[in-house]
Formats: structure tokens, sequence, C-alpha cells
């Protein structure tokens, strides 16, 4: 029968064997039995691998004849009686080949008796370069493991400590002798050893490595947690037998911490970049601390408050401490990362506040410097809320770390940055004081912006409003309502007027000088009053606009534009005449409830000069309604000028609300908060007005 190998498995029921190594099928070791005369009695399968003689061959014949070469032989007879008579010899023998070649065979050799008493001698031989070998690779393997700065760890199939090498004892902070024959949480228990067991036993059940797995917590060695980086390997050997896993176990804090402040470097990168682009978009003071506070939550804090002086809020307001060193503030912005009951304890934003000098914004205000408490206790909270009660809440909030920073322009001090955190563990360190600061200094600097633009914004805005129509509402045939909303930051030229003319009719103007401040609402002054005055010359609107046109390029200085919307209505004869010099169209809305855009060419703005202008004329039918209007209605950053008269005619389409309504419509669907000026007149042809 053909010679078959069989192999034990995992081993016999009774549990007496186990599954072979494959060290010795790697070296394939050769059995070979000299009688008592020399000669071979017993020959191996693997001899004859090793040799090349087949056992029909080699049994029987001479060994030293047939094996060994004859200038060997003296040497082949020594070794051969001394074994006969019981001493044991090991080494490498030359070895003749069938083929004629010579072999270096590594031999153990011993003596053997039989129940006879008969003496035969045995030898076991593997070829020396393959012995050589696998010396080699395990000499290679022990000085790797053991010198090796990554700790190394060899575990069986029931995931026990098999090996532990000196790095692994240092990181462990227990010696190897301490841990063979154990389990992870037996010896490591404050690590994640479900997490490290669940990736043993898969490594050894699919094979698959598993490459740098992160754990966080701490050995024997040290009481910090450590963040370690894991690689784990199956074992098998060459036939593919698993023999257990490996672990390799690298240190990798400070990797950790350096990409952990690599990280938040970007973040606070990322976080002054946004707040160059959200910070001061309006030269509103209020809004600015809105910017400021939004920016900060959360990439910076969980909770962020902005107080401002009382002078930097109200001009001629309290600029210094009272006699006991208290301060007045206004409350701006408060702003939380998530729903908290430490709102309740801040000021009340658009609130005065009077602030005791033991509290830390005091301080920080006094003097000009940052105030940072990395931990928070009671007394500190105490110094940070307006009283117990609120101190109490921010504690029961979770406050556990505190951040002011002075918000200072031009060496003054404005106000303050308040900042806590709740949520997010990480106390405050001086990372975020410098983050705090710079954003803060941003935001100063666009608040004093604010505070000296507000008061030529209240200088113009009081020229504005003085120079304004204050039309009645009823005025001849015609129900007329007017609204002007000046833009959050800089008041601009924009003006309406309603002028009596004669024979009943009625001039309705919009306009908008281009520019800011009290320069354009001087210019719209003045045009307001050349308008009305060239109105009562009852010149059509194309006429009067060309009188306009000449004229504002005598005001101001010689690039002064505005545009304007002039509409002489006649309630009795149910008409009306338009004309524009740049300005947007009217919307009329018939009586019926249909809006549209009149139409009619749009012109050049005042003060391009040698364009004429052109007259429409519309039927005003009994309950019709004229709207007019300036840009600042419909156009905005997050809206275009087409998106804007759409809502408009999406507005007044079928309104049939009283005047006065229709207006605070409008406004509030289109501009809750203008960046324009806003002026606005409507103006109803009343019932009863037949043509005449």
């Amino acid at each position: 029968m053909p010679e078959r190998e069989t192999r034990a498995g995992s081993g016999w029921q009774d549990g007496i064997t186990a599954a072979p190594g494959g060290l010795l099928d790697v070296l394939r070791v050769a059995a070979l039995v000299l009688g008592s005369d020399g000669r071979i009695a017993l020959w191996s399968p693997e001899a004859e691998s090793l040799l090349g003689f087949p056992a029909e061959e080699a049994l029987g014949q001479d060994a030293g004849a047939l094996l060994v070469a004859p200038e060997n032989q003296e040497r082949a007879r020594e070794l051969f009686r001394s074994v006969r008579t019981g001493a044991r010899w090991a080494g490498v023998f030359p070895v003749r080949h069938r083929d004629g070649s010579t072999r270096r065979v590594e031999f153990r050799t011993m003596q053997l008796r039989d129940a006879d008493g008969d003496i035969f001698a045995l030898g076991l031989g593997a070829d020396a370069e393959t012995v050589r070998n696998v010396e080699r690779d395990l000499a290679i393997s022990h000085i790797l493991v053991s010198q090796s700065p990554v700790g190394i760890a060899v575990f069986d199939p029931d995931l026990r400590w098999l090996r532990v090498n000196p790095s692994l004892e240092r990181l462990n902070g227990v010696p190897e002798a301490a841990v063979l024959g154990r389990r992870v949480g037996e010896v490591l228990p404050a690590l994640d050893v479900d997490a490290i067991e669940s990736r043993m036993r898969y490594v050894l059940r699919t094979g698959e490595p598993l490459l740098d797995q992160q754990t966080v917590g701490h050995t024997e060695a040290d009481t910090v947690d450590h963040a370690f980086s894991e690689s784990y390997h199956r074992i098998e050997d060459p036939n593919g037998r698993v023999l257990g896993l490996a672990i390799s176990v690298l240190d990798v804090s400070e990797r950790e911490r350096a990409a952990a402040e690599v990280a938040q470097a970007r973040e606070r990168l990322a976080v002054i970049a946004d707040a160059g682009v959200r910070i001061g978009t309006t030269l509103d003071l209020r809004r600015t601390a809105r910017e400021l506070a939004d920016v900060a939550v959360p990439q910076l804090a969980d909770l962020a408050a902005v107080d401002a002086l009382d002078a930097v809020v109200n001009p001629g307001g309290s600029a210094g401490p009272r006699a006991d060193g208290s301060l007045d503030f206004w409350a701006l912005a408060l702003k939380s990362s998530h729903p908290t009951d430490a709102i309740e304890a801040a000021d009340p934003v658009g609130q005065p506040a009077l602030y005791s000098p033991s509290r830390m914004v005091t301080e920080c205000v006094r003097e000009a410097r940052p105030i940072l408490r990395e931990r928070v206790d009671d007394t500190v909270l105490r110094r940070i809320a307006r009283d117990d009660a609120a101190a109490e809440t921010l504690r029961s909030a979770g406050v556990h770390s505190f951040l002011a920073v002075p918000l200072m322009a031009r060496g003054e001090v404005l106000g303050t940055l308040s900042l806590c955190r709740t949520v997010n563990p990480r106390p405050f360190d001086d990372q975020d004081v410098t983050l705090a600061v710079e954003l803060a200094a941003r935001a100063a600097i666009c608040i004093d912006n604010a505070r000296l633009y507000g008061r030529e914004r209240d200088i113009a805005l009081t020229l504005q409003r003085s120079l304004l129509s204050q039309a009645p509402p009823h005025h001849g045939g015609m129900e007329v309502a007017s609204r002007y909303r000046p833009a959050i930051s800089e008041v601009g030229g924009d003006w309406f007027d309603v002028l009596p003319l004669d024979d009943g009719k009625i001039g309705l103007v919009v306009g908008d000088v281009m520019g800011k401040g009290v320069h354009a609402a001087a210019i719209m002054g003045q045009l307001r009053t050349a308008t009305r005055a060239l109105a009562r010359l009852d010149l059509p609107p194309a006429e009067l606009l060309h009188h306009l046109d000449g004229l504002t390029a005598s005001l101001g200085d010689s690039d002064t534009l505005a545009t304007c919307l002039y509409v002489v209505c006649d309630p009795r004869r149910g008409r009306c005449e338009l004309s524009r010099a740049g300005h947007l169209p009217p919307v009329l809305v018939g009586p019926h409830g249909k809006a549209e855009l009149l139409d009619v060419a749009a012109g050049v703005p005042l003060g391009v000069g040698g364009v004429p202008f052109t007259v429409g004329e519309h039927e005003l039918a009994e309950g019709a309604l004229l709207a007019l209007f300036t840009d600042g209605l419909v156009e905005s950053h997050e809206m275009s000028v087409d998106a804007g008269l759409h809502n408009v005619l999406r507005v007044l389409d079928d309104s049939r609300l009283p005047l006065e309504q229709t207006c605070d419509l409008l406004l509030a669907a289109l501009t809750p908060e203008p960046d324009d000026d806003v002026a606005l007149l409507l103006a109803r042809r009343a019932n009863g007005h037949r043509r005449g």
C-alpha cells in the first residue's frame, strides 16, 4: 500500500495527545539504525529523502561502505565503536548521497538495546544547512524580540500570556514571570480589556491582522492614562496550525498629544479666519457683539457673554467706576451651545447692569487684562455671578472653567467677553486665552468703529427725519401711508414726499442719494426742497426730473448721484403719469388685487446729465394702490433685487389691508434688519372719485 502520512488533529478524545508541531517537518529529521555489525537495520523515509537511497537499496548494507567516503571511513568506525559502548555523539559528518555528491548532515547518535540484549546504534540526522538556517532564524527572532523598543507579547489560543519582551515589561510595569499563563484583564484591569480581547479573538478566528488599534488607559507603570497603538498578528506553524497570536504595543501618547496640539492649532486658525468673516459685518454695536458670541460658541466655549461699558452704548453715559468701585455695563449678547439654565443666571441682554467691584468682569475691565480661572469653585462662581442664586444656577449647570478678556481698542477698554465651559470637560488654558484675546481685539475694533459711526449716524438720522415729509393720511382723493427705516449701520440719503398740486392732483416722490451719513442726508434735503419748488410749477414728471438732474450736478461734489421716481396722480381722472431717474419701478395693485410692476423706462440717475427722461401713463382705478420704495426694501446681502421685487409682488398681491398695516407687513416680510435705508410710500385712490 502506498505510504500515507497521518497527523493528529487537536487531540484524541481522551485528551492525551495534541497536534504535532511543525519544526520537525522543517528539519525533516532522518532516522537510521545500525546493527552491531555496522549494517543498516532500519531506514526511514526521511533518510531516503535526505540521502537518496531507497529502503530496498540501503537495508542490510554496510553503512560505512554505502554512506561514507573512503577518506572518512576510519573516523566513522571510531564513532560507531564509541556509540556501541554507550557514548553519545553529536556533530556534523559528511555523508555520501546516492547521486555521488556529499551532504553535510548534523547527527544525534545513541545506543539502543533490544529485548535480547543485542546492541544497536541509532542515528538521527538533518541537513546541516537547514539546521543552521533554523538556528539563525531563531536567534534573530530572539534578538529582535528581546531588544526591540516595541513592546511585544505572545498569547496562546486561550488568550493567555506566553511571552513578554523587556520593552513591554517596562510599559506594563509588571515582570514577565508575573504575567505568564494569565489573561490581560488579570494583569492590566485599567485597560479596555473587552476591546483588546475582542480584537484578539477576531485575529485568531480570521487570520487577518489588525494594525494600529487605539487603546487609552493606564498600566501598573503609571497611573496617568496613556494612548497605546497595538497591532495583532496570528501565529501559525508551517503546516498552518494556529499557535496563538503576537501583539506589538507602542506608547503613542506623545504622538497623540502632538497631533491634538496640531489639530487645536488648526481649529484656532479656523476660528480666527471665521472671525474675520463673521465679526463686524455692519457698524451696529449690538450686532457685532452677537457676532462675537456666535464665533466664540461652541468653538471656544459652551457659554459666552459680551458686555459693554455704559459710555460705549450711550454717549455721555457713565465712563468710570462709581464711588464704591462698581461699573455700569450693558449686556449686549449671550450665546450657549446647548439649552442650559446658565442662561437664566446671566444678566439680561439689552438691559443695563451694575457690576460690583468684586466681580470678575469688573476686575477684567479695571486691570485691562484677561482673567483665567482654570478650575471654578464656589468662591469663584460667586464672583462670576450677580448674586448667590445665580451662582448656584451656574454651579448646577456644570460651569467648571471661566475666562474673561477685555474688549480693547485704541488703548481703551470698551467691555468684556466672558466665557464658560460646561459640556467641554477641558479647562481653559493659555492657548485659549491667546485665541480669546485675538477674537476680542477684532471685535473691539469693530465695536469702537460702530460707536464712532453711531454718533455720526445719530446726527444723520436726526437730520434725515427732520427733512422727511409728514404727509397726512388723506390727501385730496388719495389715502397715503409711509415709513422710513434707517439701516442698522450707516444712514443713507433715502427720502419720500407727498406734494399737493393744482387741480386736485398729487405728486408722489421717492428718491435715494448715493452715499451715507450726514453728507448724503444734506444732499437729500436740498433735492427734496428743490423737488417741492419745481412741483409747484406743475411740471410734467420728465421735465421735473430734467431740472433736478441739472441741479444735482451742482450739489456736493462733482460725482454726486441720486435716483428718483416721480409720480403725478390725478384721482378725479383716474390716471397717473410717472418718470424714473434710475430708480426702481413702482408697483400697482389694481382694484381686483393683482399686483404688477409698472413698465416705464428706467432712465439714468440724477447727476449723470445729457440723457432725456421718458414718461409713462397708466390708469388709476378706484381702490388701486401705488407702492413706491427705495432699493433697501428689496435688496440685501441675502436677497437679489429681482427676488426682492418678486417678494413685494407676492406680499401686495390681493392685498386689501389698510395702508398702515400694509406698510408694516412689507417691512416685516422683507427687511427685518435692513442693510440699507428703506423709504416706503403707499398711496391708494379713494372710492367715489370718478373720471371728470
